[in-house]
């Protein structure tokens, strides 16, 4: 059995239906990324996933257990293994690089606050901040920032970690530098699942891609099979567009 399955998952915003009979899974170590235009469904399905967006059909299990959504507990445990980092850096403005990082370890988990100071540290060195501690958010760059929020979701220690666009809100010039660090997860065989319009980035690091269409799955593959012979005709479609742009 897969890590992570997700089977027939359906989710809707009030009338409209946003996951539609989705299906997939992901193993231990795996880099999955969801492709598709806007509105299809990745950014849904990562909320879904979290805790955040009501399922109305479907089953989610995790390392073998299903998860109840409509229970605390059962949500509550599955936050403890998945985190998520958004678009948007979400940082406490009043709080340095080093305290917005240690402050869920400290406050939430209970954890050991030289243990946590420590870890924050040694991840906030493997993003490339380490002369950053004390700096705060509106001293950084959106690229730093986005950096900072990697450290904070890898402080959690999550089997499973969720990046919904993390690079859309910046700077073209800035992209690179949290991809680095994304690479850096990789190598180190961190479990992903990533949503991003960087084709580039997503065929060097993914284990398998996923194309979304109007909430469902259309096709699934390694990168080659994807970018260089989809078979699915809405993929061939969006395929031939992004590649040509």
């Amino acid at each position: 059995m897969a890590f992570l399955c997700i089977d027939g998952l359906r989710a809707r915003y009030g009338k409209l239906v946003v996951l539609d009979d989705v299906n997939f899974s992901v193993e231990k170590g795996e880099i999955v990324s969801l492709i598709g235009p806007s509105g299809s469904g990745k950014s849904s399905l990562l909320r879904a996933l979290i805790g955040l967006l009501p399922i109305e059909t479907g089953e989610i299990r995790l390392d073998g257990e299903t998860i109840d959504y409509r229970d605390k507990q059962s949500v509550r445990r599955l936050r403890d293994r998945l985190a998520i980092v958004f678009q948007q850096y979400n940082l406490f403005q009043n709080m340095d690089v080093l305290r917005n990082v240690t402050l869920a370890p400290t406050k939430v988990k209970g954890w050991p606050s030289e243990e946590c100071r420590r870890q924050a540290i040694q991840l906030l060195e493997k993003v490339g901040l380490g002369e950053k501690l004390h700096s705060y958010p509106d001293q950084l760059s959106g690229g730093q920032q986005q950096r900072v929020a990697l450290a904070r979701a890898l402080a959690l220690r999550p089997e499973v970690l969720l990046l919904d666009e993390v690079t859309s809100a910046l700077d073209p010039e800035l992209v690179n530098e949290v991809l680095d660090s994304i690479r850096i997860l990789a190598k180190d065989g961190m479990t992903m699942i990533i949503v991003s319009h960087e084709m580039g980035f997503v065929r060097e690091v993914s284990s398998r891609v996923v194309m979304m269409a109007a909430g469902r799955i259309v096709e699934a593959g390694t990168p080659e099979e994807i970018f260089d012979n989809p078979k699915n005709e809405r993929a061939r479609d969006f395929v031939s567009k992004i590649l040509h742009r």
